[in-house]
């Protein structure tokens, strides 16, 4: 292989997958707080999943749909001030995406911490079907009670 071939190699990304690039534009439009782009990479029949721990929160279950997911984030800002997700690892395997990541979530009182999570995202025909999203409930519950 000459130099210049392995310069190039080396530049080139790989591509993406369909289903990467609906994740990652979900990620995106969460950190931009843009609902209309979320909505767009979640199918009408979503299943946005939390861990049952977080019920007395109100957020906590399957929240079912578009209408769910809306009332899920509406519910968020009631209980925390603040949550920025930095996804850093993403693992596809056929209609299945697994994120690993953290996420730095800030308090009523104003006290931030870093809590890692991961994300399991199932797709079909370009739109997330399933979202479950999985962590630390014992720290997340620490932080909003503190």
């Amino acid at each position: 292989m000459s130099a210049p071939t392995l310069a190039r190699a080396r530049t080139t990304a790989p591509a993406r997958s369909a289903n990467l690039a609906v994740i990652h534009s979900a990620y995106e439009a969460f950190r931009t707080h843009d609902v209309g782009a979320l909505l767009d990479a979640l199918a009408p029949d979503v299943e946005w999943v939390h861990p049952d721990s977080m019920a007395d929160y109100d957020l906590g279950g399957t929240k079912h749909g578009h209408a769910g997911v809306l009332a899920f984030l509406a519910q968020a800002p009631t209980v925390v001030s603040g949550m920025r997700l930095e996804p850093q690892e993403f693992v596809e395997s056929g209609d299945r995406v697994v994120v690993f990541g953290v996420r730095y979530v800030t308090s009523a009182r104003g006290r931030t911490e870093r809590l890692g999570f991961i994300h399991s995202w199932t797709l079909r025909d370009g739109r997330a079907t399933r979202m479950e999203d999985i962590f630390d409930t014992a720290a997340f519950r620490r932080l909003i009670e503190s």
